[in-house]
């Protein structure tokens, strides 16, 4: 009877290296040529884009910004790498918190091509926007509503 017990335990010792083994081996080598492209993925890091950012259904970006109380969009292609404004203007307006009455901008080009700028606005810079993309013959080309604080920058 003692034999069994002995033979059941080493029995249980051999299962166990079996199943610790696998575990310590090591994983098969990668290739140098995949080991280049981990290293470039993460060595570049993901752009970012400042202010409200906008997906557009394009798979492309709006960046909503306020620079020298003026409502400024820029635009970014799917890698989030400024590109050509794609629109020629763009209708905003919004309820301000201290008037009564809607307050709306044309955003029109901002002279270097990738950016659409209004006319000054007043603060606070707290309000929901609506904001129309137009193309060069005043069609509607997307709209979009975007909340706006600037406390959340």
């Amino acid at each position: 009877m003692k034999t069994n017990v002995a033979f059941a335990k080493s029995l249980l010792l051999v299962a166990s290296f079996g199943l610790v083994l696998p575990m310590l081996a090591k994983p098969p080598a990668k290739p140098a040529a995949a080991k280049q492209e981990e290293t470039a993925k993460t060595d570049e890091p993901e752009p970012t884009i400042p202010g409200r950012v906008i997906n557009r259904a394009n798979g492309t970006f709006l960046s909503l910004t306020i620079e020298n109380n003026a409502l400024k969009l820029a635009f970014y292609d799917a890698k989030k790498k400024p590109m050509a404004a794609d629109v020629a203007r763009a209708n905003a307006h919004w309820n301000p918190k201290n008037k009564k009455n809607e307050e709306r901008r044309v955003l029109n080009s901002g002279g270097d091509g990738m950016t659409l700028v209004s006319a000054p606005i007043n603060p606070p810079y707290n309000f929901i926007l609506y904001l129309n993309l137009l193309s060069e013959n005043g069609d509607a080309v997307e709209s979009f509503v975007v909340n706006y604080n600037q406390a959340g920058e």
